[in-house]
């Protein structure tokens, strides 16, 4: 065959258009790189009057059609959300086209029957712009890191709260000042909610995992918090101690115990944390995104550039574009995903961390005892303590050493009832701090 190969797109909003600009615009290069020819055939949209970009004969609000049309070979989605494109992605791949997605929701809720059904119909499933816009992640986890063990991932990957949390840090605004003015400049939605309450992050913290631990994650078994109650004193107060405070994906393989008969488990989470202004992670300003590998052969590896807009998710899908039609062209489909590891989730409770806990307290005597006594029962060890203001203004700031979650979740519970603290103030979890 020597034809070019058709592409069906569904969807033609911010990343979808630049997609079809950008293959219209490098259709040379493509065919060079691929072999062939690449023409768009069809656009899927609900509302062709509002794309008056797009040459009318390539609208039609028929997806179903389109993505089985027998003329079609690839299938690009850009739709976003769980349905109708999880229907129309398990049409395309039984009518045998290959797909590239950028869904990070559909993929971290359904991608374990998606990639069954593109293994049974031996097409391709791509979806490397569903994490991290322009940063080539997804593959160097899945093929260039295939002969090594990766033992964690962690970085930022939502640029909405990582630019709300970067404005804080500079400005000493509160979290609703930062998000109006990220809202003012179109890095956050109308409604922010799916970034600002974590679900954004939490969806690739949960495409990240599978990858990197050849193990299923879904969303539902990512621990979520979003920053809505980071406030100007957490971050002033992170400063003081070295840190800044950022939005983390924090997937780690932990090692069992020998006492423990189900061996490794994977911890997959997503919350604010205070890091060290020495961690590169730090210095990621912003909307970008960086992620942090650290592999037991490769050692660690870090991965920053643009993680959202048009144009650098839209680079993100035209590579696997143009990974899968030359597949295509080949007649064989890439190596998927691996799930062999099958490692259970680690619940949160169970999950070790260090803290960094704020109290109002009483200012008289005893009040430091008193709250080292309930630390030590629940066996929090603390690592520092301090003691700010006096008199009707004191508040006790306390680092604490790693624990599990549910032991420094029963602290907090009774320190809620000590008489001589009269509030709990803060709560943040504190990473990479030795």
């Amino acid at each position: 065959m020597t034809g070019p190969l058709k592409v069906a797109l569904l969807g033609c909003g911010t990343v979808g258009s630049a997609v079809l600009r950008l293959v219209d615009e490098q259709a040379a290069d493509l065919a060079a790189r691929v072999g062939r020819a690449v023409e768009v055939v069809g656009v899927a949209v609900r509302r062709p009057d509002r794309h008056p970009e797009v040459p009318a004969g390539l609208l039609t609000t028929d997806a179903h059609g389109l993505v089985t049309r027998d003329d079609v070979d690839l299938v690009v989605e850009v739709i976003g959300g769980i349905e109708p494109a999880r229907s129309l992605i398990l049409a395309a791949i039984e009518s045998g086209k290959s797909v590239v997605s950028a869904n990070k929701a559909l993929l971290a809720e359904d991608g374990v029957a998606l990639h069954a059904a593109a293994a049974k119909a031996g097409v391709d499933l791509y979806y490397e712009a569903s994490v991290a816009g322009a940063i080539p992640l997804l593959r160097p986890l899945r093929e260039s890191l295939a002969g090594d063990q990766i033992r964690r991932v962690v970085g930022i990957v939502n640029g909405t709260t990582n630019y709300i949390l970067s404005r804080m840090a500079e400005t000493g605004a509160g979290f609703s000042e930062a998000l109006a003015e990220a809202t003012e400049l179109g890095y956050a939605e109308a409604d922010p909610t799916a970034d600002v309450d974590g679900f954004d992050a939490a969806a690739k913290a949960a495409i990240l995992a599978s990858l990197a631990f050849h193990t299923a994650v879904t969303a539902a078994d990512v621990h979520r918090e979003g920053i809505s109650s980071v406030t100007a004193t957490d971050v002033a107060r992170a400063a003081e101690i070295g840190c800044t405070v950022k939005l983390l994906a924090i997937c780690e393989r932990v090692a069992g115990r020998p006492d423990e008969a189900e061996g490794d488990t994977v911890a997959v989470r997503v919350h604010p944390a205070m890091i060290p202004t020495s961690h590169p992670l730090a210095a990621v300003g912003g909307a970008f995104n960086a992620v942090f590998v650290e592999a037991e052969a490769a050692g660690q590896l870090m991965f920053y550039g643009q993680g959202a807009g048009g144009e650098p998710t839209a680079s993100a899908v035209l590579g696997d574009l143009v990974a899968v039609a030359r597949n295509r062209v080949a007649g064989a489909a890439g190596a998927g995903p691996s799930a062999y590891a099958e490692l259970p989730a680690r619940p949160i409770a169970e999950t070790p961390t260090r803290y960094h806990v704020s109290l109002d307290v009483a200012d008289v005597p005893g009040v430091l005892a008193t709250v080292a006594t309930e630390f030590a029962r629940h066996e929090v060890s603390i690592a520092t303590v301090r003691q700010d203001g006096y008199g009707d203004a004191a508040t006790l700031v306390i680092v604490t050493h790693s624990a599990p979650d549910a032991a420094l979740s029963a602290t907090i519970a009774a320190l809620r009832e000590v008489p001589a603290v009269r509030g709990v103030t803060s709560v943040l979890r504190v990473e990479g701090l030795s």
